[in-house]
């Protein structure tokens, strides 16, 4: 099912302008996020086709079945929370039935974890991407030799100096395990290539070292240890920050270079709006998408503050919502019986059973 379709069957019973639209923080650039809800036809819902959730490719429109909508609304869902508590400059369309259904029914201390606990995965991604912009990997992937070293005549080297000193070729060296010690390995050395070592490794991609089979009487040139871990550790931050560079928004990512405090300041911004809108359902019990403080939420985006300001600030504001919760009358979760008779009766009305 396609949106088209959606219109075309005059299936919709909701729809609004969602994002920084709504909440007030948009930019002439913004875009317009759309969201809403429709209503399968009654066969669609008897039969084997339920559609719970129809979107556009970029998925900045998207559209909720009522059954999906009203699961995600009794689960505190940040994104459906808001779309019920529209501003009405917001909204572009409400069916008549569709105001049956009361915010109020919703509210729960569920959103304390929710929105709160949303905000802080939030500063979570962005002590992330602190980390990769002030600790960047270089595109050249390091091997295993980068991480051996040798002790040589009471000094320890890295097994790469080593090689270049002595002129030797890692191809034509030699391992063979140290008894009792843990990634230490006994290094020989065969400039003839007769007896057949397998180098230190095999190849360039090879994530282990290398063993050989060695004479007995021939003495070893030094003794190599492998740091295993510091390797394995290396290799995950690779992969993480390669991928992170290859799937980041490139655009937020140069507005972060730009303001120069090396964190994405648009997320903070959310972080900060969102533990503000979880303040007010534990002190007013209502939901205020249009935020009263656009321009400072706009400083935040801009860079204005630094991002150790708004991580104090973040986890100050966690310590007090959670007072606020533990205090409040709100129910610990939505009436579930109740919200399930408003969801049989809508459904009943909308096919006129």
């Amino acid at each position: 099912m396609t949106i088209e379709e959606l219109k075309e069957r005059k299936l919709i019973l909701f729809e609004t302008i969602s994002g920084s639209r709504a909440y007030g923080t948009n930019l002439p650039t913004s875009d317009t996020d759309i969201k809403g809800v429709f209503v399968l036809s009654q066969d669609d819902f008897y039969g084997l086709h339920y559609v719970e959730q129809v979107s556009n490719e970029t998925n900045d429109i998207v559209y909720y079945e009522l059954k999906r909508f009203v699961e995600l609304l009794l689960r505190n869902n940040p994104n459906v929370m808001e779309m019920l508590n529209s501003p009405e400059d917001c909204v572009l369309y409400k069916h008549p039935l569709f105001e049956q259904i009361d915010p109020s029914l919703f509210l729960s201390k569920l959103c304390k974890q929710t929105f709160a606990g949303y905000a802080m995965t939030q500063v979570q991604k962005a002590r992330g991407l602190n980390k990769k912009i002030l600790n960047p990997v270089e595109e050249e992937r390091k091997d295993v030799t980068d991480f051996c070293y040798v002790t040589y005549e009471g000094i320890t080297l890295p097994v790469k100096k080593w090689l270049e000193a002595k002129g030797f070729l890692q191809e034509h060296c030699g391992l063979v395990n140290l008894n009792h010690l843990r990634n230490m390995y006994a290094l020989y050395y065969d400039s003839t290539q007769e007896l057949g070592f397998k180098g230190i490794i095999r190849k360039d991609i090879s994530n282990e070292v290398s063993l050989s089979s060695v004479p007995k009487e021939m003495k070893p040139e030094a003794y190599l240890y492998f740091n295993k871990e510091g390797y394995s550790s290396y290799c995950r931050d690779y992969r993480e920050y390669w991928e992170w560079v290859e799937k980041r928004n490139d655009e937020r990512y140069q507005n972060t270079l730009q303001h120069g405090k090396n964190y994405d300041a648009k997320n903070m911004m959310h972080t900060i709006r969102l533990l503000e809108m979880a303040e007010d359902i534990a002190v007013h019990k209502k939901i205020i998408v249009r935020r009263p403080n656009r321009e400072y939420l706009l400083q935040i985006r801009r860079g204005e503050y630094s991002y150790e300001e708004l991580v104090a600030l973040a986890e100050e504001k966690i310590q007090s919502i959670e007072m606020l919760f533990m205090t409040s009358d709100l129910p610990e979760q939505p009436d579930m019986s109740q919200v399930n008779e408003l969801l049989i009766l809508l459904r009943k009305q909308l096919y006129q059973l």
